[in-house]
């Protein structure tokens, strides 16, 4: 590989980084409202569509973190 091969990978990584936080604060966002306020309420938990946006800007923001470091 050539040294500068190394900058797409950088791109997509910092889109990745982007991307994973926009969507945990997504997740925060519709966490406050009172919908799933009432669901955490009667349940005890966040509802699926919460857990799966923070889940999902996690490994997005994890793959993303990666692929900018990686050299």
């Amino acid at each position: 590989m050539s040294k500068g091969s190394g900058l797409p990978l950088r791109a997509i990584g910092i889109a990745l980084l982007v991307l994973g936080a926009g969507l945990a604060f997504w997740g925060f966002q519709l966490s406050e409202s009172v919908g799933s306020q009432v669901t955490e309420l009667i349940t005890g938990s966040e509802t699926d569509r919460v857990m799966l946006l923070y889940i999902g800007g996690a490994v997005s923001f994890a793959v993303g973190l990666f692929l900018f470091l990686k050299k």
